[in-house]
């Protein structure tokens, strides 16, 4: 069976938690802080904060916005639950949006949605592929739309906009403009999960990237002492000698990363190249192939301003129906070559269709039903590469 997306776990990743083990400090320590540092370095952002999921960042940043019930955040309607979880959270509004054929959400479609209630525009990068980050932010910063824009707080006064918050879960490494994800926008979010290009088990980051005024160092602490219950010390601070007594500042939430999940990511962050550089050749090998078919629809992953991550090839066959891809993803798993489909429309999932129509967004319903996520990661082979592209044409013809 070739799997879809196994982490990458070898002896330079098993060492380096075995050191982090004995070492004696595996929760968030030394090694998270080396990390988050590292992330900063690679992506060019002002200042990183690391936690347990995407998930997590995306909460805390909403929490520390102060998004708040009668408030409105503007989503891609094609993007997976946890983007719009995260907004019911806070029992704010979920404005959902449609998406353009690229799979990144729609500039004019989220303008036509802001009102006075927008705080926050959450755009994805659905399979690593950057979304139009230059145009986003010139739009949150005309002066029409700063016009409409009514601050509930102090940090909304002090931003004066609406805030862009990036869901960059499968984005780490893609570029704009020859900047990295991460440094693009006001705040990226990224996901460090089992089944990314960086993996840390679980885990996720907060790249900041405010503009002044805001001390983004100061937020990074800010969001240090909201992840660990809103306590005044973390746990290497109270390690110093008299030093055991804290404060409980604010009721926060307890979501930070671990030294272990920290290890490994130390790990594939060194050879993060390699492994991006490997993801591109996997891509080249299924572009080149399924060009070639009139019924293939391949993927838009690099343009004269964008690169991709590499992190999902969503490949889509032209001129089917939701049923005939799912016959066709049965027929893959017959032939033991493991797929998947990124995602299913929030519109489509019982805790938001009672809101939301999937017909609102056609767009988004005609990308995802006929769309089959292939396998792509460092450990496949060519020879593996291969078997998964004549298995899909194999599949694709018996059933269109």
């Amino acid at each position: 069976m070739i799997p879809f997306s196994p982490p990458r776990i070898d002896d330079e990743v098993i060492n380096e938690v075995i050191d982090t083990l004995k070492s004696g400090w595996i929760t968030t320590g030394p090694k998270t802080k080396k990390f988050e540092d590292l992330i900063t370095d690679y992506c060019g952002n002002k200042s990183t904060v690391c936690l347990n999921s995407a998930t997590a960042g995306l909460q805390m940043m909403l929490h520390w916005f102060g998004v708040k019930p009668g408030d409105e955040v503007i989503v891609p309607a094609y993007t997976y639950c946890a983007t719009g979880n995260v907004v019911n959270h806070c029992k704010a509004k979920l404005i959902l949006v449609d998406i353009n054929e690229d799979f990144n959400v729609n500039i004019e479609n989220i303008k036509a949605a802001i009102t006075e209630k927008t705080k926050v525009v959450m755009p994805v990068d659905i399979g690593g592929f950057p979304c139009d980050y230059d145009k986003l932010n010139e739009l949150v910063n005309h002066p029409e739309i700063k016009s409409m824009f009514s601050p509930n707080n102090e940090i909304q006064k002090q931003l004066g906009r609406i805030m862009i918050l990036s869901d960059a879960a499968h984005s780490f490494g893609g570029s704009l403009n020859g900047n990295k994800v991460g440094s693009l926008t006001d705040v990226s979010v990224f996901s460090f999960h089992a089944v990314k290009n960086l993996s840390t088990a679980e885990g996720g980051a907060i790249a900041l990237n405010l503009p002044a005024p805001f001390d983004n160092e100061q937020i990074r602490a800010a969001i240090k002492t909201k992840s660990l219950h809103g306590q005044s010390k973390d746990a290497l601070s109270k390690m110093k000698a008299g030093a055991w007594k804290y404060d409980v500042i604010e009721s926060g939430f307890k979501c930070n990363m671990t030294d272990i999940q920290a290890a490994m990511g130390l790990v594939e962050l060194n050879r993060y190249q390699s492994n991006l550089t490997r993801r591109a050749q996997i891509f080249g090998l299924y572009q080149e192939t399924f060009s070639k078919k009139d019924w293939a629809i391949t993927p838009t992953f690099k343009t004269d301003k964008k690169e991709t991550s590499y992190h999902l090839y969503l490949l889509r066959i032209n001129n089917i129906s939701e049923e005939t891809r799912d016959n066709i993803i049965t027929e893959i798993a017959e032939n033991q070559v493991a797929v998947n489909v990124h995602f299913q429309p929030l519109p489509l999932l019982t805790a938001f269709k009672n809101t939301h129509n999937i017909m609102d967004y056609p767009i988004a319903f005609n990308q995802y039903k006929n769309e089959i996520s292939l396998p792509v990661y460092y450990n496949l082979t060519n020879e593996q590469t291969k078997t998964v592209i004549n298995t899909v044409i194999a599949a694709v013809e018996k059933h269109i």
